[in-house]
């Protein structure tokens, strides 16, 4: 399944970074990342970052007993990314299977973040980005993962889980050390994601902006997903 599967052609920008994007102001996502405006569209990704796949990673149904009597939903765990350098993650519930999968799919690309790759293996001398700069570690609940580059040619040594978030990330050499309870999936899926985040924010500079755009990024903070 592609993620652009649930792109929607007929699309009107509703926050002011999806107008610079559908005007051709900022054409990258790098520079939609960098601009400093809240990513409160999953179609705006959709035009920067053509031929995403997505990965569904876990359906678990959750059972809720309310005044009305048991409720079921389906809750789906879902990671996003182009195997380039950029990832997004998120958890969808709805009452339908389908429907979830695509609730989440739509919140990963809000979350999408850009992973700093390279070579960061002191074994390694390769001038190809295919692993991390530096290690990394997330945590999620009681699962803690550890990332650490590689030499090109190791492969990823890391559960099934781990390593589908790192290659759709576009990392294709790493150690991982993980700790907790790992069987649970979410947990061990978001602390992996984290990682990654956590490498990417500690090479993100500050972002300064006038008082204009901080109001407007806090009135397109309250539109609706």
């Amino acid at each position: 399944m592609s993620a652009n599967d649930y792109n929607d052609d007929g699309w009107q920008p509703v926050t002011r970074l999806g107008r610079k994007v559908q005007e051709g102001d900022i054409d990258t996502m790098e520079d939609a990342l960098n601009s400093g405006l809240p990513l409160k569209e999953p179609e705006l990704v959709d035009q920067l970052l053509p031929g995403l796949e997505d990965e569904v990673l876990d359906i678990n149904m959750v059972q809720r007993m309310t005044d009305s009597g048991r409720r079921v939903k389906f809750r789906c765990v879902v990671v996003v990314g182009n195997r380039d350098g950029y990832v997004g993650y998120a958890e969808g519930r709805d009452d339908q299977v389908g429907s979830a999968i695509q609730k989440a799919i739509g919140i990963a690309k809000l979350n999408m973040i850009k992973v700093p790759r390279g070579s960061g293996s002191w074994e390694d001398r390769s001038d190809r980005p295919h692993s991390l700069t530096r290690r990394t570690k997330g945590k999620a609940g009681s699962v803690e993962v550890e990332v650490i580059p590689a030499p090109e040619g190791l492969g990823l040594a890391a559960s099934d889980t781990v390593r589908a978030v790192l290659e759709l990330a576009g990392i294709e050499n790493a150690w991982t050390k993980s700790h907790g309870n790992t069987r649970t999936t979410v947990n061990l899926a978001k602390a992996t994601f984290n990682a990654l985040e956590n490498a990417s924010q500690s090479r993100q500079p500050s972002t300064h902006r006038g008082g204009s755009d901080r109001a407007d990024a806090d009135a397109e903070a309250e539109v609706s997903e």
